[in-house]
């Protein structure tokens, strides 16, 4: 940065928080800043201070100017001023280091493969990812005795590495350090980057696929096929409910469900031998313990004992087609190295930002690759108690509520529950000014959150850019908005219900209430006031589907049923990204389930 650059970015910070600069929140933001934005980012600041009219304001001046851009009737405005806040405000705010640790570490794994320089290699098939969908794919592959091949983008990195300082988390095991949004800033995209990919830093629910989803999207849903794999999956992973000790934030939210008469249940997790304690509570980091069942501890140990080779830090650019059937990958590494692997077949499975852009830079697909995104948008409404809560701590999500699953037409939403750390807070709290949004973190031992897991009837698209990276364009429609206002009312019935003694949403404006008769219809109509669209209420998804879709016919889909494109004989696609539409559910286990079908199949047809 240049001096006036950087003495922009120092003021902005340190009005957002005092002390910014001194913990080297300006070097961080930018570090964090997704590379498509960066450019962008130093423009803005060259022009920012010109003659130190924002630096040498009043604090309370510019305090005032950071509002004027959050409440700006322009949309990138708004997204200027979230993607400050957040740069600011997380890096800030999640430095914490942990309370509790977990000990002596298991030994790694896995033996993964580090090319050093140029390499060539030959396989049976070729895995591009090592998640859910890829790290399933790789081991029903190896056991079947193909040879197989693993490229994953991000690092290796087993139990010693996890459960640590929150933002070391999201520089190592998050796609772009969980910062990307869509390109109006209207809703954050969290996924996993790293060898085990979203499995390593989810929060372990695991429902399995619908009957009503199954039924929807027909064969091989429906099949007899499709629930061998189904139990084959949550055997491997150890699916149960008894390692599901309710944190103070599931209690909570459970007297207020119990005492309205609405559904609460069980949730469905994968561990062996949880701890459900204060390291549970970071396990959104990855879990130390080993006791979260990702593909970096199941499918993928299976497929490297059966031979398969893993290969990190390398990321797939090509594949190479010839004579319309997938021949091999080209990929890179992150010291610059390229990797070419010769293969019969090839796997897709970079998840549903990066699938459907290794699709367009190799030319295969067809027209339907990126359209048909599916975000399970969500917010949150979160209640401060009188007794103390630590959401930071406890099981990670124990229980739900599917009282407003059915809204219409199969399409509602899920409440969930999920620790709270001090950079989730700031992620999805309003800011008015440095010293409310201090007073707000100091509350956090105090206060709980309820997610509204969102089933959405909208869809958006994933671009490629010209420099081979995903931008996603995507909008909630009026349907799904609705949706979002009834359980916005909800989760703030069921925290009054629970006893909170002061309840505010995630809208950018502060908006918020003291539970008394007739004050949650004012809640609303200054949450509806606030608005819903970008800037204006804060959404993440954490399941992003449907960008390279299966189905029946090239006329609306990128895959026939086996996952293999319609385009390229050979080429598989076997992650969230083949999703018909959105799952209403947690999609792993649904993933998993799909992928162990299809690889299944692949296997019977190479060997």
């Amino acid at each position: 940065m240049t001096r006036r650059q950087r003495r922009a970015l120092a003021s902005i910070c340190e009005t957002f928080v005092e002390g910014a600069v001194d913990a080297g929140v300006p070097d961080a933001l930018l570090e964090l800043t997704p590379r498509s934005d960066r450019r962008a980012l130093l423009a803005l600041l060259s022009v920012w201070d010109v003659g130190g009219r924002f630096s040498r304001r009043s604090r309370d001046a510019r305090e005032a100017a950071l509002r004027a851009w959050r409440d700006s009737a322009i949309p990138a405005r708004r997204r200027v001023y979230h993607g400050l806040r957040r740069g600011t405000l997380i890096p800030f705010h999640a430095r914490t280091e942990p309370e509790q640790t977990a000990g002596p570490a298991a030994p790694p794994r896995l033996r993964p493969l580090h090319p050093e320089g140029d390499t060539q290699l030959s396989c049976d098939v070729c895995v591009v990812g090592s998640g859910a969908g890829g790290g399933v794919a790789a081991a029903v592959l190896a056991e079947a005795g193909l040879d197989v091949v693993v490229l994953e983008a991000g690092a290796h990195h087993e139990d010693r590495d996890f459960g640590g300082v929150e933002l070391d988390a999201y520089r190592r095991l998050y796609y772009e350090s969980a910062a990307p949004t869509s390109i109006d800033g209207g809703i954050g995209l969290l996924a996993g980057r790293c060898v085990g990919g979203t499995t390593v830093v989810n929060y372990t629910t695991s429902f399995r696929t619908p009957d009503a989803i199954r039924a929807e999207w027909g064969e091989p849903f429906t099949s007899r096929e499709y629930d061998a794999s189904l139990e084959a999956v949550c055997t491997r992973l150890g699916v149960n409910t008894d390692e599901g000790l309710p944190s103070s934030r599931d209690r909570a939210m459970a007297r207020g469900l119990e005492r309205l008469g609405w559904h609460v249940a069980e949730m469905p997790r994968n561990t062996r031998g949880c701890e459900q304690g204060a390291i549970c509570g970071r396990c959104g980091f990855g879990c130390p313990l080993g006791a979260k069942q990702s593909t970096l501890v199941t499918w993928l140990v299976d497929a490297d004992a059966a031979g398969a080779r893993v290969v990190p830090s390398t990321r797939a650019t090509r594949v190479v087609v010839a004579s319309g059937r997938a021949r091999g990958v080209e990929a890179e590494t992150t010291s610059g190295g390229r990797v070419t692997v010769g293969a019969r077949a090839v796997v897709a499975a970079a998840g549903a930002l990066n699938t459907p852009v290794l699709l367009e830079r190799s030319g295969v697909g067809g027209g339907h690759v990126g359209k048909h995104l599916h975000l399970h948008p969500t917010t949150g409404v979160c209640g401060v108690f009188e007794e103390e809560i630590r959401p930071w701590e406890g099981t990670l999500q124990a229980l739900y509520s599917d009282q407003h699953a059915e809204l219409g037409d199969g399409y509602g939403l899920k409440y969930e529950t999920a620790p709270v750390h001090p950079g989730v807070l700031a992620a999805f709290a309003p800011w008015e000014d440095a010293r409310q949004s201090r007073d707000l973190l100091a509350r956090l031992p105090h206060l709980s959150g309820i997610g509204l897991l969102l089933r959405d009837r909208s869809e958006g698209e994933v671009q490629t850019t010209r420099a081979g990276e995903p931008r996603v364009r995507y909008r909630l429609n009026d349907a799904d908005i609705a949706n979002v206002r009834i359980g916005l009312d909800g989760a703030a019935r069921i925290f009054e219900a629970a006893g909170a003694r002061e309840i505010f949403s995630s809208h950018a404006q502060w908006t918020a209430y003291t539970p008394a008769a007739g004050r949650r219809a004012a809640f609303l109509a200054a949450a509806d006031a606030a608005g819903y669209g970008p800037g204006r209420c804060t959404f993440y998804s954490f399941h992003l589907m449907g960008s390279a879709r299966s189905g029946a016919s090239p006329s609306a889909s990128v895959t026939g049923p086996t996952g293999e494109t319609w385009s390229t004989r050979g080429l598989y696609v076997m992650d969230g990204s083949s999703f018909p539409s959105a799952s209403g559910v947690n999609p792993m286990i649904t993933i998993e389930a799909t992928a162990h079908l299809n690889a299944r199949r692949l296997a019977a047809e190479l060997t």
